[in-house]
This record gives C-alpha cells, structure tokens and sequence, in this order.
C-alpha cells in the first residue's frame, strides 16, 4: 500500500459517485470533465506519458485527452481505464456549471430554486435491517423521493475534517465527535457533515453540499472549528449566504430572531486570523512579535525580499498561515524551484516570506475561551524537533522541560490578549518560537481545533474538545468548571526530513512520570524499533556540527559503536571521539547503504545540509532507511531525546499504568507524586 488516505462518495449512479469522489479530494476540483485543469496545457507525448505512466492524477489526463480530440479507443489502450468513464462529463457540479456557462455558482444555484429543483436523500441502514438505525448515514442523490425527515428539534451542524490525509488526521474526527457527545447531552440534536469512509460516510465539505443542507435542515447552529482547514475556509461563504438570505432555524429557538447561525468564533475573525496583512495589523496593536516577513506579489519581488531577509528563508502562501504549500528555502534556485512548482506567484495569490528563525525552540499552546470575554490556557507544548518542522510531524512534550518562566509567562500573556482581540469563542491553537537568545516570535495563530487537542486533553484530564462545543451553544468557561490552567510540576533539570509542510499520517503517545520514559513509549508507539545496543551512523551538516560532541558521548556512554563519513567523522576525531570510517555513496564500496542493508546499523542520525550532492547521497540513503525499516533521527533535539530515552530504558523497565490512574489513583507517594511528563510522537 502506498496511499495517505482515501474518499469515499455515495449517490445514485456511478457517474455522480465519480464526480463527489474527486470533489472530495480537496485539490482544488470541483469535479470531473469541466474545469481548467494543468493537463491541458500538456503536448501530446507528455499528456500520452500521463495517460500510460501511473501516476495520482491520471484521470485528469483523460479529460485533457478527450479535450483535444483523442478518440475513447486510444485512451483506453494507454491508460486502460474503462469507456464509460466519458458518460460522466454529463453529471457536473454547480461551480462546473458555472464555469462553463461564465456565470457564478450563486447564479447557478439561484437558477435550480426557480427551477425547484434540489437533491434528495438517501439513508444507508448501518444495521442492515436487522433493527432500527439510531444513526443512520445519509447522501444525497438528485431523485425525486427524499428519505430524509427535517424535525422541528433543536440541532447544531457540525462540518469535520472529511477523509483522513496528510494534513487533514483522525485527530479532527476525535473533536467533531466529542462535540457531537457534548452537544447532545445538552438537548441538540446533532448532524455530522463528513465523508470518512473509517467513521462517518455522508456528503463532503464544500460549499455547494453544504448550503443544501442548511436548507434543508435549518439547523440554530453551524460548527465550523473542529473538523480542521476544510470546513475553516467555507466559514465566510456560509456567513454570506445566512447573512443574504437570512434562513431560520427549524426549532425557531435560534439566539438571534431565531435565525441560523455559525456558533464560536466570527468568520470575520477567522479571516483575520488567515489573512497575513490583517493579522499583521492586529499583532502591531497588541505589541506581540513575530518573524520578519513581507509579502511577495511577484517572482522578482520574491527574490529581492529573500535576499534582503538573508537565506534560510520560510515561504508559503500568504492567505495560509498552517503548513500546506510551505517549505523552508536556503538559495535562490530553491526559491525559483518552489515558486513554479508549489504555488503561483501574482498579485491574487501573493506568498509570504519569512525569516527563518534557526535553531529555535518551537511552543505549541491549546487554549479555550468563551462569549464572556474568559480564556483559559489548555495546555503548553515544547516541540522536540527545532522550529520549522510542522506540528503535526514533530514529538512535543508537555508540560514543557527547557522554557524560562519569563518565557512561558510571555506565551500566557500574548495568547490570552490575542484570544480576546479576535473575540475568539471556543478553540484556539497558537504557535511560537522561542531563540537561543531567549527572544519569543509568534509563528502563527489558528481559532480553530488542532490536532494536538486529543493529546492535551488526555494529558491534563480535561475534554478540550466538549468544554469547546458548550461554550460555543453559549455556556460560560466558569459553567463548565474549566476556569484555570492546569499546571504540572517536572523534575529540575529534566522525506523523512522534516520541515513546515506536514508529512505524517497518524500519531503515538507515551504518558508518563519522566519525560524521558514518556518519549521511549511514544517512540515505541508508533513501532520504532530501538536498539539499545549496536551501531549509529552520524552524519550533521555544518550548522549542526557544534551540536555533535554533545550527541556522540550520550550514544558513546550508551555503549554504541559509532560509524561516521568524512567530515563528520575530521570532526570527531578532533574531539578524541572514537569513530569508525565509511565512505560516502558517491565514494565507492563498501558505502553506509551496503552497512544499511547488510545489518550492521542499528540506528541513523543525519541532519541534511540541503545541497546539490546532499539531494543525491543523502536522499538515497535516508530512502535506504525507510526501505530497511531503520530508526532514523533527521534533528538534533529529536536524537537526544532518543539517547535519553535510551538511557532510561536501559536502567528502568517500563511501567505499563491505566490513563486514569494518572488522574484518579495515588501512584506514587515520594516525591514523583503528580509529577507527569507526556510525549507524542509521529
């Protein structure tokens, strides 16, 4: 299996599956056989190489194919994907109607109310008749019987995440649905809007699917917070339509008029938490700092501003402050590469361009704050890995292990300022970065759930995400009893490449009294196989090198052998760190890939230098790893955690105690007592 998820569409005929299914991949299609598509532009060996050459994107091909005149017959002996599928062109969506007619999708949806014409719904029985479905599924299929029955109820619309994918993980669902309890037990009646073939399989988030909906539900309140970016970025259209057409709600019961509203958080807000211009202007006021960035509305512009920030730099689309489309850049050809290939440049679609704060300790915080003006900080994380690699990819600990109080009372204090300056009602996750200097940034602030949600609530033993969902139906923070941080007390003292754009697929989480065995079951969570014994191959480039010494005599005091290429190993051997010699892959027989795939290296630490030899030799050799299922570290702090983690697992057994017991038993009766460490790992 090579996938990183999946979609999954229902409707009445298999041409309407299609189309919802590619709409549901959220890569800017609103469906099949009517849209500009890049494959268009291709000539036709390319467009035929597409067609033959498996790929992600080959029924994209075909409609370019069909589009210039390539009879069904050869398209079919290229790619031998069936005939029919050109019957589908004929089952389109509202924004593909709009596209081809030159009109907008409001025009078109207007067009089908006078037409009074809509889809109806369909159940899907999930107990296969055997008895009544409390919580049946439901699609929607144009036919003219509806099987859905709207109730005059009190209900909440809540939109998820849709399938799991990188970027989009089963974190959201665990908030939707935590809502979804929270919510019930106070009287609503609750929908869930998401097409995830592992939890709920219905319509998927777009624009078009979920007017329809309100339509026909007309629910008192629409939640946009908890399913991630997917149902965040439909929050100002959905305003606009309530606010033009002004729905009430089904029980009449909504707090204003009785009207349909979004609960939480204003979608003005969230834009402004989105757009980098306004939100520039918001932190200037509240005197909170952040990286130098500037705004780049052309290649040229581009190239001026990194040159004048000084390289490495961070770019990324300017509207996005998460982590798709993002991407640390160290030369100007790099620039020019993710330019053309990641995102385009113009005055529509400007890209930000970040200082890139090196070497930095990166704070993820989750916060809850209510229509009363109260907020409360859930939980502060440190990353493991340095700043610049996205939250959803790095290990993180909480409570926080190397942070000064200076430090963490400038978190508490900006977050809670910017929580109220953005009149933020429900969830809340800010970023930070934190320099060698002890100089604190705001890197990024989301009034949304975040994945880290599920990890802080197990940790502090609160539910982040149903404390959410009662604030947002108008309870105050003091009413749910979450008035205050949860403090822990720590111990004194105590490719594979990672980078802004997130790469991974799930999670693992180890809980425990030390931080250090808390990351040895976070690590042995998501099926590290780590050695405690053996040899480690080392390799830093060189703004990592003065990080070495430190990291060859933990493993050295661990007892491993270290193997090491040229420059890392000058630089140990200056040292009186004993190292054994290999050659690069470059180089000749034996290189570290034939100790790689001969067993004789049990664990690998490389830190990439970036460079054109580099995207080569050690491109091959960390896909080597991958291959070879080995333990491979691609930061500095992510491997002293891991000999730390080591150390302990060598001296200590692992305690295996029920999540509970951290909150409800007297564990320990020394001083460990309700001195807790968490880790999660990815």
């Amino acid at each position: 299996m090579k996938s990183v998820g999946e979609a999954m569409a229902i409707r009445w005929t298999l041409q309407e599956s299609l189309q919802k299914a590619v709409r549901s991949l959220e890569c800017g299609y609103s469906g099949w056989g009517c849209a500009p598509v890049k494959e268009l532009d291709c000539d036709w060996d390319q467009l035929k190489y597409s067609l033959r050459i498996p790929n992600p994107d080959p029924i994209h091909a075909v409609y370019a194919a069909m589009k210039k005149g390539m009879k069904v017959d050869d398209i079919h002996e290229l790619s031998l994907i069936d005939k029919w599928l050109k019957s589908v062109v004929s089952v389109i969506s509202d924004k593909q109607i709009a596209f081809a007619t030159k009109s907008t999708d409001n025009e078109v949806r207007s067009k089908w109310k006078s037409f009074r014409v809509s889809p109806a719904y369909k159940w899907v029985d999930t107990c296969a008749t055997e008895f009544e479905a409390n919580t049946p599924y439901v699609y929607s299929s144009y036919d003219f019987e509806c099987e859905s029955a709207p109730n005059k109820r009190k209900k909440v619309l809540i939109l998820s995440g849709g399938p799991n994918r990188i970027g989009q993980a089963i974190e959201f669902d665990y908030c939707c649905c935590h809502a979804s309890f929270a919510l019930e037990s106070a009287g609503y009646e609750t929908i869930m809007m998401n097409s995830n073939p592992e939890t709920v399989s219905g319509d998927y988030d777009t624009i078009e699917d979920v007017l329809i909906v309100i339509d026909l539900e007309r629910p008192d309140g629409i939640l946009v917070q908890f399913g991630g970016q997917t149902p965040l970025k439909l929050a100002l259209p959905i305003q606009q339509y309530l606010e033009e057409h002004k729905p009430v709600s089904s029980s009449g019961a909504g707090r204003v008029a009785g009207r349909v509203r979004i609960w939480g958080t204003s979608p003005d807000s969230i834009d402004a938490a989105e757009y980098r211009e306004r939100f520039n202007s918001i932190l200037k006021e509240l005197k909170i700092e952040q990286p130098k960035g500037v705004i780049a509305k052309s290649e040229a512009d581009a190239l001026a501003i990194a040159e004048d920030i000084g390289y490495p730099v961070v770019v990324r689309p300017s509207y996005v402050l998460g982590g798709r489309a993002m991407e640390i850049v160290y030369s100007d050809n790099k620039l020019v590469t993710y330019l053309e290939n990641a995102v385009e440049v113009d005055p529509e679609r400007p890209v930000l361009i970040d200082t890139y704060l090196s070497d930095s300790v990166e704070i993820d915080i989750d916060a809850l704050a209510d229509s009363h003006g109260n907020a409360v900080i859930g939980g502060i994380m440190e990353h493991i890995e340095q700043a610049g690699v996205h939250s959803g990819d790095s290990a993180c600990i909480l409570p926080t292990q190397t942070v000064s109080s200076f430090c963490l009372a400038t978190i508490r204090s900006w977050t809670t300022k910017l929580a109220k300056s953005l009149n933020v009602c429900g969830l809340m996750n800010c970023q930070y970065a934190i320099t060698a200097a002890g100089e604190v940034f705001l890197l990024e602030a989301n009034p949304r759930a975040s994945r880290t949600v599920p990890f802080v609530s197990q940790e502090i033993g609160h539910p982040l995400a149903k404390y959410a969902a009662l604030v947002l139906s108008g309870v105050s923070l003091n009413e749910v009893g979450f008035t205050e941080e949860v403090i822990q007390h720590i111990f004194p003292g105590c490719d594979v490449l990672l980078g802004p754009e997130m790469r991974s697929t799930g999670e693992g989480m180890g809980i425990d009294f030390v931080f250090p065995m808390a990351f040895a079951k976070s690590q042995i969570a998501t099926g590290q196989n780590l050695s405690l014994s053996g040899t480690v191959f080392i390799s830093f480039n060189d703004l990592t090198k003065r990080h070495l010494e430190k990291l060859a005599k933990a493993f050295s005091g661990l007892g491993f052998r270290i193997i090491s290429t040229s420059g890392t190993a000058n630089f140990l051997e200056l040292k009186d760190i004993p190292v054994y010699r290999v050659l690069k892959m470059h180089e000749g027989r034996p290189h570290a890939g034939d100790m790689l795939a001969n067993g004789q290296i049990q664990l690998m630490v490389i830190t990439s230098s970036g460079d054109a030899l580099d995207q080569i030799d050690g491109r091959q050799l960390r896909r080597m790893a991958l291959a070879y299922s080995m333990p491979i570290i691609t930061t500095v702090a992510g491997a002293l955690a891991t000999a730390e983690a080591m150390k302990t697992l060598k001296s200590s057994n692992i305690n295996m105690i029920a999540l509970q017991d951290f909150f409800n038993v007297e564990i320990h009766e020394d001083s460990s007592k309700n001195l807790q460490s968490a880790s999660s790992s990815l």
